[in-house]
């Protein structure tokens, strides 16, 4: 058996929000383990795109840039967002949010799951106060008074203070804290893929509420975009098993030509979508971050952001944890639970009351939502205040 290794921090899960959350803790004067089954993913092979991209907050950028991730990014694979156009199902309602208006460089800027992913696990490689146990899952856990023990696939045994999990939706973490979850299915799949483009889309990023879903398209380098199409299941599985060339031109279609011929660069993927909620986000020894916190449809681009924000929540907590050196105490994560829940509150309602108003087939209702995009498009300081809150 092997010995025990103690910590006062063990992250489960290695992606954009566990491995920025584990290098966020360098200043707390805390040992970390970060535990990620998947090894650390090769170099990215720039002669290609990922199909997964991130909008990521101009708040967020700025904390990543802090951690010595954001400025290691090759410039010339993301692309900041300087105009964002929304059409309701009727292309003659659309609200339009500009950066400039708002006083702000750019209102996200988008980059690959995969530059992002590399970026982190570079840093976390030189960093001094987190080792890494990659390559096996949690077999077991043992939740006791003073600490966690956690035992790995490969029978590595790690004690820490805090376990936190950043395991995703699905987590493992999360099941064996008893912390239940609560799942609305959209029977809706989110399909990926990039596009070159004919004209330039000018730093724009566009979205379209349509009958059959919402249909998004966000600016990457050059004249190329990335697309997340929300759809119900069956008609998925159609744009999934069509032909290169008949899925640009339904695209194009889709959105109404404004950016000429298309592309494809990449598989088009799918992704399935659905609403979940947590009782609570601590137990005594343990916290969610990320998606195992949190689910919420992807038409805000505000998932990643949100997990973030957690990351970034929760490891102030620890940092201004003053002469608590437990970094475990329920006390002491519930500061953390309180100051999360009305951001994580408010994009769940947001998201959710969206999609519901829009996926009505009501003509009444068609109505009422093409006039609102209208009505808030010509309110400058509503939009100021929208566009303020999305780049924190």
């Amino acid at each position: 058996m092997s010995p025990t290794e103690s910590f006062d921090v063990a992250v489960v899960g290695g992606g954009v929000v566990g491995a920025s959350f584990a290098l966020a803790l360098r200043s707390a004067n805390v040992s970390v383990a970060l535990v990620e089954p998947q090894r650390p993913c090769p170099p990215p092979d720039d002669s290609s795109w990922d199909p997964r991209v991130y909008t990521i907050s101009p708040g967020n950028a700025e904390w990543l840039g802090g951690l010595d991730v954001w400025d290691q990014l090759p410039m010339d694979r993301q692309c900041g967002v300087e105009t964002m156009l929304v059409y309701g199902d009727q292309n003659s309602s659309r609200i339009e949010f500009d950066a400039y208006d708002a006083g702000l460089r750019d209102l996200a800027q988008v980059v690959e799951n995969r530059q992002l992913q590399h970026a982190l696990w570079n840093a976390l490689e030189r960093s001094a106060h987190v080792s890494l146990r990659t390559g096996s899952r949690c077999a077991d856990v043992r939740w006791e008074r003073e600490c966690t023990q956690l035992e790995l696939e490969d029978g590595t045994r790690v004690s820490a203070r805090l376990v936190v999990a950043a395991d995703g939706a699905d987590s493992w973490v999360r099941s064996r804290a008893g912390i239940k979850q609560y799942v609305h299915d959209y029977g809706q799949v989110g399909v990926v893929a990039n596009f070159a483009t004919q004209r330039s889309h000018n730093g724009t990023a566009f979205q379209w509420f349509r009958p059959d879903g919402v249909l998004a398209l966000l600016p990457l380098p050059g004249d190329r975009v990335s697309m997340v199409w929300s759809v119900r299941e069956a008609r998925a599985r159609e744009l999934l098993a069509t032909a290169p060339q008949r899925l640009c031109d339904e695209v194009g279609h889709a959105s109404s030509g404004m950016l000429g011929r298309l592309e494809l660069l990449t598989d088009c993927v799918g992704f399935p979508l659905r609403l979940q909620r947590v009782e609570r986000l601590v137990e005594p020894r343990a916290a969610l971050v990320g998606d195992a916190a949190h689910n919420v449809h992807p038409l805000a681009g505000q998932g990643v952001n949100l997990g973030l924000r957690d990351a970034r929540e929760l490891a102030c907590v620890i940092d201004r944890r003053g002469a608590q050196q437990d970094c475990g105490d329920y006390a002491l994560l519930r500061r953390y639970e309180r100051a999360r829940k009305e951001d994580i509150m408010a994009l769940e309602f947001t998201t959710h009351g969206l999609e519901k108003l829009f996926s009505a087939k009501r003509v009444s209702l068609s109505r009422l939502r093409n006039m609102g995009l209208a009505l808030v498009d010509a309110q400058p300081l509503l939009k100021k205040a929208l566009i303020q809150r999305a780049v924190v």
